[in-house]
Order: structure tokens, then C-alpha cells, then sequence
């Protein structure tokens, strides 16, 4: 139980006749300095009911509440001002998290239901850039937290792997592409040629009716397209996986938008059995007026589908193939009116779980404040900033640490962490500009900062030579100790409000928050000194490593015993 769950109780227990718990669990607030307590309860809500001052009625409850859980209860004024039981909180909790160790916080609110997370999906044959490293690292961090409240989460790359683009790629391999060049560097090359097709485009308007021509040759399985195809995926695969392997990020499908080729079909006539669909113009629509959206364009005049009928084939095949309680699409800001009307459409065809599917957008990652563009071969290659930010790491890993043994390996956990850790902290609606330098320092609201103060407390744990023992109680009641015990205490409600929103941010600035309270705890208290508290310190210390890992852990970072 939190602090505000003891108070509401306490509280409750003298007004039930007059308000319900919730009524007062609404009520309390947080102050905003420790000397009011650590809960208030404001008594302006009884004032109808009771027909006194606020501030009698106050004085009245502070009479009449049970105060076993607390130190002190003050009255100020109207306020009732909650001073917790330090020691008794810090005892139990403490016990909890040395019992459950990195389960703590686990809830089983999923009951093992599946979530498909579409999440990733880049273009085949172009970079992975800074721009999919969000749906990328948000997706696998709404994965972790999920399945810490009981879900098991799908993670679906759904590659951008069909489309006009191939046609292109292919009209200019042929002219202007070898085997070789493409072999020694895949995606190099064929980023190369997409953006010459482009800016030949411009001058020669012939080269788009060609790649139109190749992309229907595509389609009706034409075998040179088709070879071409495949090796364009298979090459772009092995340089993806490069990437996904630093990240430490895996999937439990690859099926993209090729995938969905012969299922689109089905789509099309569900629709028509239920009259669904109306011409406009040559082309088929279904109107959504009803939802105060535009009318869903299915197939176009010359009968081809488009993005909303793949979309709608591979909803019905994930609700068939997982039986999903969600089905989450983490895929950018600009997409919201796109899932708005593929949820409206599945509706209208009478499938209620289409109100189980969500989107969960985000903002985008600039540049010195551009965003970043692939037609025009402006584009930040994220393998490139993975291996810069290992170096940077690296450096200031030898400066601090110059005989840590696995140097390698921990710079790859700093650097690499430090990027995802960067992105995750920003709530994920909005744009946030990148910078390495500021991105992989020790100090300030970074990756590198948290994992630093973990390795700090590990040391300490290690030089006390402390484990500690699930029989003993260890209770402390100091302000040092309490200040990080509330980041403790408060954990499994975080858990929940992160997977509520879909959030990461959440466990992000959780991180943050504790390793910042442990270490103004550390620079202000001599945990070793010898005295009857000193196991009750150190146990601290242990909550502490514990959370902090397990953040990390939820957000798809490592936790270095040694930095």
C-alpha cells in the first residue's frame, strides 16, 4: 500500500457516512515541502456536509483518526498534514523488495493475453535511420512493461516491404546499379540509387511510367522482378539485424507488407457483403460521415488496394492468429487520421475488438532542429550514432575507470544505452532535437547517469560484502532514507500508470528520480559507519540496485555492476 492508500484508509474509516474512499483519495495531495508531511488532506470537501469551518473540522479528525500509521498528524489551518511511519513503511517495503527482488512491482492484470505490437518497420533497401529508432525503442519498452503487469507481448516488424518504391529501385538498378556494388555494401548502394532515381526523375519524367511498369511486373509475379526483390530484402535483412542486435531488440514475426498480398482480397469482399463499400469516381470508399471522418479509400479506379486494405487484412489476421486483448500500432504523430479510419472501418463492419487496437504515436527526432529526410539522402544512419556513442562512452569510461576489465563490453552498454535512454525519457508525443554530446554524459538527466549510480551503489553493496537476509527487518526513519524510499514505495503504482499510458517516459524519469535521491543520500550519509543501522542502510542500498536495474531493464538497457 502507498502512502496516500494508508491515509485515504485512516481518513475513511472516521467520514465513510459522509464521503466514499474514493471521494477521499481524490482529495489528498502530495506537499510540496517535507515540513507539511507526506501526505495533506485538505478539509474544505467536509465543509457542506459537516456545516463548520474547514479548519474545525480539521481539528476534529486529527482527534478521531486511527494514527498507528504515523509518526505525527498536524493540523495547519484547514489542512491535515500526514507524517508517515518511517520506520514501519521502510521495514515492510524493504522486506518486499528483498523478497521479491526484480518482481517487484509485477502484477498479473494481463492474465497472459497476448499484445501484438507493430513496431520498427522500415523501408526495405533503405537505412535504418535516427527516425525508426522511436517506434523502434518504444515498442520494445511497452513490450517489457506489459509483460512485468501479466501481458505477453508480440513484437511485429512489419517491413516496409512492398510498394511503387520497388519499381523504382529496380528501374534504376537496372540502369545505373551492378551486382558488385551492391553485394560489397547493400544498403549503401541501394540508397544510392533510390535517391539518383529521384533526382533523374526530376529532369526525365519517362523514369517514373518505367518504375510503374516494373512495380505491375511485380505484382503479377514476373520472375526477374521477383529474384530482384527477394535479394533487395534478404541484403537489407542482414544489415538490419546489425542494428537490432546492438539495440538488443528481437521480434517474433517479420511480416510485412508482401505478407499481406493475397489477403487483401478477402478485405475487399467482406466489405461488399456488407454493402459496405460505394463507387466514387471509379474507385471504392467506404463513407465514415459517422465518425466525422473522411470516406476510406479501399481500391482505387484501376483496382489497385491501398494502405488501409493491408491494414485491415493484417488486423483480422493478427486477431485471428493471437486472439489479441490489444493490439497496439507504435507508429508516428503523422499517422493518427490513418488508424482513426482504419479502426472506423473495421468498425463499421461490426468488429468490436477494433476498439481494442490503439495507436500509440510519437514525435518526431530532429536535427539542429530539421527533420530528417531519406529522399533526398539527408539522413542520420543510426548504426553510425550507435558506434559514435560507444567511442564517447568509451572514452569517458577509460578517464574514470581505466582498469575496468571488460571495457568493451560496458562502453557498448553505456553508449548504446545512453542513445535509447535519451529517447525514452522524452514523453513520447513530443519532438526533441539529438545531440550525442549531451546524450552520452555521466552527468545530468542521462542514461550513462543512472547506470553510473547503480554501479555506485553495487560498489558500496560489494565493499560491505552485504546480502541481505529475508528474515530481518530492517527498518530506518532518517529524512535521508526516506526521501529515496518514496521512489521505492511508489514503484508498483509507476509500473501501472507506464503501462496505463503506454509510456516509458514514466520508468525513464522514475530512473532518474531514484538515482538522483540515492545519490544526494550517499554524498550526505555515512553508510558504513559501524552502528545498529548500518544493515538497514545497506539493505536501502539493495532496494536501490534492485529498481534501478529493473528500470533499465523495462526500458531495454543493461545495468553495469562495475563502471
Amino acid at each position: 500500500m502507498n502512502n496516500k492508500e494508508i491515509v485515504a484508509k485512516a481518513i475513511y474509516a472516521v467520514v465513510k457516512e459522509d464521503l466514499t474512499l474514493e471521494q477521499v483519495a481524490n482529495f489528498l495531495e502530495n506537499p510540496k515541502t517535507a515540513d507539511h508531511g507526506d501526505v495533506a488532506f485538505p478539509a474544505f470537501g467536509l465543509a457542506k456536509a459537516y456545516r463548520k469551518a474547514p479548519q474545525q473540522i480539521a481539528q476534529e479528525l486529527a482527534e478521531k483518526i486511527d494514527g498507528t500509521s504515523f509518526e505525527k498528524i498536524e493540523v495547519v489551518g484547514p489542512y491535515l498534514n500526514f507524517f508517515m511511519n518511517k520506520a514501519a513503511i521502510t521495514e515492510a517495503v524493504l522486506t518486499r523488495v528483498i523478497k521479491e527482488k526484480n518482481h517487484f512491482g509485477d502484477q498479473s492484470i494481463g492474465m497472459g493475453e497476448n499484445v501484438p505490437i507493430d513496431m520498427s518497420s522500415p523501408n526495405i533497401a533503405k537505412p535504418i535511420s535516427m527516425g525508426h529508432l522511436r517506434s523502434t525503442v518504444i515498442g520494445n519498452s511497452i513490450g517489457f512493461i506489459l509483460e512485468k503487469i501479466g501481458y505477453q507481448p508480440i513484437r511485429i516488424n512489419h517491413l516496409g516491404d512492398w510498394g511503387t518504391q520497388f519499381g523504382k529501385l529496380i528501374v534504376a538498378y537496372k540502369k545505373w546499379g551492378s551486382e558488385e556494388a551492391v553485394k560489397a555494401h547493400p544498403i549503401n548502394e541501394l540508397l544510392r540509387l533510390y535517391v539518383d532515381f529521384h533526382e533523374k526523375a526530376e529532369e526525365d519524367a519517362t523514369l517514373e511510367y518505367e518504375a510503374r511498369a516494373w512495380f505491375k511486373k511485380l505484382e503479377d509475379g514476373n520472375q526477374e522482378a521477383n529474384q530482384l526483390w527477394q535479394w533487395f530484402r534478404d541484403e537489407s535483412m542482414k544489415e538490419f539485424n546489425k542494428i537490432y542486435d546492438m539495440l538488443e531488440v528481437s521480434f517474433d514475426s517479420l511480416n510485412g507488407e508482401a505478407f499481406y498480398n493475397d489477403k487483401m482480397a478477402e478485405v475487399v469482399e467482406l466489405l461488399e457483403e456488407k454493402h459496405l463499400l460505394a463507387s466514387d469516381q471509379g474507385a471504392d470508399i467506404v463513407d465514415l460521415s459517422a465518425y466525422d471522418l473522411n470516406p476510406a479509400l479501399i481500391r482505387k479506379s484501376d483496382g489497385a488496394t491501398l494502405y488501409i486494405t493491408r491494414d485491415m487484412a493484417a488486423a483480422l489476421y493478427r486477431k485471428r492468429n493471437y486472439h489479441f486483448a490489444k493490439s497496439l500500432y507504435v507508429v508516428g504523430n503523422e499517422q493518427s487520421y490513418h488508424f482513426k479510419q482504419l479502426k472506423a472501418v473495421l468498425k463499421e463492419m461490426d468488429f468490436a475488438w477494433a476498439d481494442e487496437m490503439h495507436h500509440i504515436p510519437f514525435g518526431l527526432i530532429t536535427k539542429d532542429g530539421k527533420k530528417l529526410s531519406t529522399r533526398k539522402g539527408k539522413i542520420v544512419l543510426l548504426e553510425e550514432v550507435l558506434n559514435e556513442a560507444i567511442s564517447l562512452a568509451k572514452e569517458q569510461i577509460s578517464e574514470k575507470n581505466p582498469t575496468l576489465e571488460n571495457k568493451e563490453e560496458v562502453a557498448k552498454q553505456v553508449g548504446v544505452g545512453a542513445v535509447i535512454f535519451h529517447d525514452l525519457k522524452n514523453d513520447r508525443l513530443n519532438n526533441f532535437d539529438f545531440a550525442l554530446e549531451d546524450v552520452v554524459r555521466f552527468e545530468g538527466e542521462t542514461g550513462p547517469y543512472v547506470q553510473y549510480a547503480h554501479a555506485r551503489a553495487m560498489s558500496i553493496l560489494r565493499k560491505a560484502d552485504f546480502t541481505p537476509d529475508e528474515t530481518k527487518a530492517y527498518p530506518l526513519n532518517d529524512e535521508g532514507s526516506w526521501e529515496v524510499m518514496k521512489y521505492i514505495q511508489r514503484y508498483p503504482e509507476t509500473i501501472l500508470q507506464a503501462a496505463d499510458k503506454y509510456e516509458p517516459s514514466v520508468i525513464a524519469k522514475h530512473a532518474i528520480k531514484l538515482a538522483q535521491a540515492f545519490n544526494k543520500y550517499y554524498a550526505n550519509t555515512k553508510i558504513l559507519v559501524e552502528d545498529e543501522q548500518k544493515e538497514a542502510r545497506l539493505a536501502l542500498v539493495y532496494a536501490v540496485t534492485v529498481l534501478l536495474k529493473e528500470d533499465l531493464r523495462l526500458l531495454g538497457l543493461h545495468a553495469p555492476d562495475k563502471m
